[in-house]
C-alpha cells in the first residue's frame, strides 16, 4: 500500500451529518445488526420440537439451524465485497429485504422445505453486519466513529445473546410462528430505518464481480463448516464428515490459488495476509470460539436437573433470563472498548477483552453452585466479548484501503463464525464424551462442564496473546 492510499480508518466521512442525525444513523444500524444476529438463536427454544412441528425426521429438522449458520458464513465476505463495489447503503437495503422475506416465509410455513428456504434467507441477511460496520466510517462524524463502530460490532454478540430469552418467552407464550412474525416486524423496521435514516452516499468502487470466486468460496466454506458442525452426529470418522472436511479444504486451497491470479478478486488475499489483518482474524477465531462456548455450555448447566447434584434445574425461559444481562453487557462495554482504543490502541482493547473473557470462564470453573453464580460468570464473559468484538473492525480498517473495507470486515466476521462453529463441535464432543447416567439416560457429567470451561479459558488467553503480537502501536482514530 503506497503512502497516497488512505486506510479505511483514515478516510474522511463522505457525508457531513449533524450530531442528532448521526446518532439516529448509529441507532438504526445497531438495531439492524442486532435484529439480524438474533436469527442465529431464534429457533433454539423449539429445536427439540421441530421434528413434530415440521413433520420431519430429527436429522432433517436439524437443518433449520444449520442452514442459517452456513448461509451467514458464506454471505459475510461476499456482502462486504458487494458493498465496496455497488455502495454499502444499497447492500444494507437488500440485506434487510432478505431478512424480511426469510422471516415472512417461515411465519407463513408449516413444513420443512419452505422453512429451510426462509431460514437460509435469514442467514444471507447476516451480510448486514460487516457492511454496516464499514459504512459507519463514511457517514458518522470522526468524533463518534470509534464508539459507533464498536457498538455495531458488538451487536454480533448482543443479538445472539438476547435472542435466547426473547425466543423462549415468545415460544412459551404464543404459537411458534410468533417467533418469525416478531422477526418480520423487526426486519420491516430495519428496512424503513436504513432507507430513511441512513445517508445515501456515493461510496461505490465499480469493478468486475468475481462470480467464480464467489461460487468457490461458498462451496469450500459450506463443505468445511458442514463437516465441522455435523461431525458429532455423523461421526468424525464417517465418510460424510471426512469427505466434507477434505473436500472443503481442497476447494478453498484451489480458490485461494485462483484468487491470487485475479486482477479484481472477490477477496484480496494479499491484503488479508498482512500481519495486522492476519493476526486480527486469528484472534477473531479464538474469541469467537470463546463466545460460542458460553452460549452452549452455560444454558445446559442451568437446565441440568437438580437430581444430578450439580445441575441447577432451571427452565429454558429461566435460563435465558439468567443469561440475558450478559447480552446487554456486551453492548454496554462497547463504549468502554472505544475509550481504550482511543487511549491505548485497538490491539490492547482486543487483548483486554480476550483476557476478561478467559477470566469469566475461569470464574465459571469455580462458580457452578447457583444460578446467580452462572449469571455473574456470564456477565464477565460477555463484557470480554463486548470489548474484544468492538476492537476488531478498527484493527482491520486501520490496515486496509477504503475500497477494501467492506470485504476485509466481512472476512473478519467470517472468522468469528468459524470460531463459533468449531466451538459448537468441540463443546458438543466434550459434553457427549464425558457422561453420567440419570434415570437410565446419559447426560453430561460435572467434569464435562469443567473441561469446557478450561478449554474456553485457554482459547481466550491464546487469543489475547495473539492480539498483543499485532504490529500496530499507534492509537486508533477518534
Amino acid at each position: 500500500m503506497t503512502d497516497t492510499v488512505k486506510t479505511a480508518s483514515e478516510a474522511e466521512p463522505l457525508v457531513d451529518q449533524p450530531r442528532s442525525s448521526a446518532l439516529l444513523t448509529i441507532i438504526v444500524l445497531c438495531f439492524g445488526g442486532m435484529s439480524v444476529a438474533l436469527t442465529q438463536t431464534l429457533v433454539i427454544p423449539i429445536q427439540i420440537e421441530l421434528p413434530g412441528l415440521l413433520h420431519a425426521a430429527p436429522a432433517d429438522a436439524a437443518w433449520v439451524v444449520t442452514s442459517t449458520l452456513l448461509a451467514a458464513a458464506v454471505t459475510m465476505p461476499i456482502a462486504g465485497r458487494l458493498g465496496d463495489m455497488f455502495g454499502k447503503q444499497r447492500v444494507l437495503v437488500v440485506s434487510a429485504l432478505l431478512l424480511l422475506a426469510g422471516s415472512l416465509v417461515c411465519a407463513l410455513s408449516g413444513s420443512l422445505a419452505p422453512v429451510l428456504v426462509g431460514r437460509t434467507l435469514q442467514g444471507l441477511a447476516m451480510g448486514f453486519i460487516p457492511v454496516g460496520i464499514s459504512l459507519m466510517r463514511e457517514v458518522v462524524p470522526p468524533a463518534m466513529a470509534t464508539t459507533a463502530v464498536a457498538a455495531m460490532s458488538a451487536t454480533l454478540g448482543v443479538g445472539g445473546a438476547i435472542g435466547l430469552p426473547l425466543s423462549a418467552w415468545i415460544a412459551d407464550a404464543f404459537d411458534w410462528h410468533g417467533l418469525f412474525w416478531v422477526a418480520s416486524a423487526f426486519a420491516l423496521v430495519v428496512l424503513l430505518g436504513v432507507w430513511l435514516a441512513v445517508p445515501h452516499v456515493h461510496d461505490e468502487h465499480p469493478g468486475r464481480l468475481d462470480v467464480v470466486g464467489g461460487v468457490g468460496l461458498a462451496v469450500g466454506l459450506v463443505a468445511t463448516l458442514l463437516g465441522v458442525s455435523k461431525g458429532n452426529s455423523w461421526g468424525w470418522g464417517s465418510t460424510e464428515t471426512i469427505g466434507c472436511l477434505v473436500g472443503g479444504v481442497v476447494v478453498l486451497l484451489v480458490w485461494g490459488w485462483y484468487e491470487l491470479r485475479q486482477d479484481e478478486p472477490l477477496c484480496d488475499l494479499r491484503v488479508t495476509a498482512r500481519r495486522p489483518v492476519l493476526l486480527t482474524n486469528l484472534a477473531a477465531i479464538l474469541i469467537g470460539f470463546g463466545m460460542m462456548a458460553q452460549a452452549i455450555v452455560l444454558p445446559q448447566l442451568l437446565q441440568m436437573p437438580d437430581a444430578t447434584g450439580y445441575g441447577l434445574g432451571q427452565s429454558l425461559l429461566a435460563a435465558g433470563l439468567w443469561l440475558a444481562p450478559g447480552g446487554l453487557m456486551m453492548l454496554a462495554f462497547a463504549p468502554v472498548s472505544a475509550h481504550i482504543m482511543r487511549r491505548y490502541g485497538a490491539k490492547y482493547a482486543l487483548a483486554l477483552g480476550a483476557f476478561v473473557l478467559g477470566g469469566g470462564y475461569l470464574l465459571s470453573f469455580f462458580l457452578m453452585d447457583a444460578p446467580w453464580q452462572i449469571a455473574v460468570a456470564g456477565v464477565v464473559c460477555s463484557a470480554g466479548v463486548g470489548i474484544g468484538y468492538a476492537a476488531m473492525p478498527t484493527l482491520i480498517m486501520d490496515a486496509v484501503p477504503m475500497h477494501e473495507a467492506g470485504s476485509a470486515v466481512g472476512i473478519n466476521a467470517l472468522m468469528r463464525s468459524v470460531g463459533t462453529t468449531v466451538a459448537s463441535a468441540v463443546m458438543a464432543a466434550i459434553l457427549t464424551g464425558q457422561t453420567t447416567l440419570l434415570g437410565g439416560v446419559e447426560i453430561p457429567a460435572e467434569g464435562a462442564f469443567r473441561t469446557c470451561f478450561m478449554v474456553a479459558t485457554v482459547a481466550a488467553v491464546v487469543g489475547a496473546l495473539v492480539a498483543l503480537t499485532i504490529p500496530r502501536a499507534e492509537k486508533a482514530p477518534a
